[in-house]
């Protein structure tokens, strides 16, 4: 038997950097994300032989271990290995061996959130294989254990619960790890109009997003005034992106993006750089009224929101930087697994 899973990447459109401890606990945090139809995947078929074999089939990353208690974390596969050393601690795995591939529809460091929804990916695959009763909050704070404690990744809070939750969702994140999902109730009509207007782009870069998350963690510790006042700004931005999709005032999207996007350069240093202002800088002439450097920034997607039919000349502008335009759609669900 073979069981499977897919939980969608996602889309950051206000208030990203919030999420992150100790601003979070300090200050509370607010986002507004939409999950979109690119996925990470988990295969899990169980083997008579006592052996665990890992395949990571989009980074062509391979290790085997005799069936054990906890695997050695060695760089390689480690959020693999994080959930299944957690699986064991916590459940157990009753069986002999098994095969666990896995799969994302775009690169590491991209800024969709690909190695948190990885890991609710993989949990979901276990969790049908023993059956266990997790719900969406008890998914997500359990990705978010494994990465934040277990593996001492840094990083935030929405990826694993908006891979979860899936859909268009207002987050708001408070001290001790509490986190409210509102899920929004939007017109399809806008929702609509946004998904054509939303040109996401890849910059053909990836970044480690770990150092740009510490010094921003770093500048709330120290009470850096300029990197804390952006934040709260970026929190009041969550709250008008919220008001502008319920009610409909699309027009104002990019005014919006735009005005997070000043705010962010002000978290870390490296958030933005002189390409990705270039790049920022050409979609707004043709056409674009606001954009943002998806996930941490350094590089990966960037979003432009293009009114009318200004999309097809923000692409025509983007060509010369070397990077490709991505497809996709809102996607509405969350962690799915089944069996077959």
């Amino acid at each position: 038997m073979i069981f499977r899973s897919k939980a969608p990447l996602r889309i950051g459109l206000a208030g990203g950097g919030t999420d992150v401890s100790p601003y979070s606990d300090l200050y509370g945090g607010a986002i507004l994300n939409t999950t979109i139809s690119l996925f990470a995947w988990a295969h899990l078929k169980i083997i008579d032989e006592p052996e665990f074999r890992l395949f990571a089939a989009d980074r062509q990353e391979r290790e085997s271990f005799p069936a054990m208690k906890s695997l050695p974390l060695t760089g390689q596969l480690d959020l693999l290995k994080g959930v299944i050393n957690r699986m064991q601690a916590d459940y157990g795995i009753p069986v002999p061996g098994f095969e666990l591939t896995t799969n994302v529809d775009a690169p590491a460091g991209s800024g969709l959130g690909t190695s948190s929804t990885l890991v609710v990916a993989v949990l979901g695959v276990f969790a049908e294989m023993l059956g266990l009763p997790l719900g969406e909050y008890d998914i997500a704070r359990l990705a978010y254990d494994i990465e934040r404690k277990d593996l001492q990744l840094a990083g935030g809070k929405q990826d694993q619960y908006a891979a979860t939750f899936g859909g268009v969702n207002f987050m708001e994140f408070y001290a001790d790890d509490k986190v409210i999902v509102n899920p929004l109730r939007i017109k399809p009509e806008y929702l609509h109009e946004l998904e054509n207007n939303l040109l996401l782009y890849y910059t053909d870069s990836t970044r480690e997003s770990a150092s740009i998350i510490r010094e921003q963690q770093k500048n709330v510790e120290e009470s850096n005034q300029g990197s804390i006042e952006a934040m709260h700004q970026l929190k009041e931005q969550s709250r008008m992106m919220k008001e502008a999709l319920l009610q409909g005032r699309l027009d104002e999207i990019g005014e919006i993006l735009n005005f997070g996007f000043q705010q962010k350069r002000k978290m870390a240093k490296n958030i933005s750089n002189s390409r990705l202002e270039e790049i920022y800088a050409s979609a707004l002439e043709a056409g674009a009224t606001g954009g943002k450097i998806s996930g941490a920034g350094g590089g990966g997607f960037m979003t432009f929101y293009c009114p009318d039919t200004t999309r097809y000349q923000v692409i025509e502008a983007l060509e010369c930087f070397g990077g490709r335009v991505r497809n996709y759609s809102f996607y509405p669900e969350g962690l799915t697994s089944w069996s077959a």
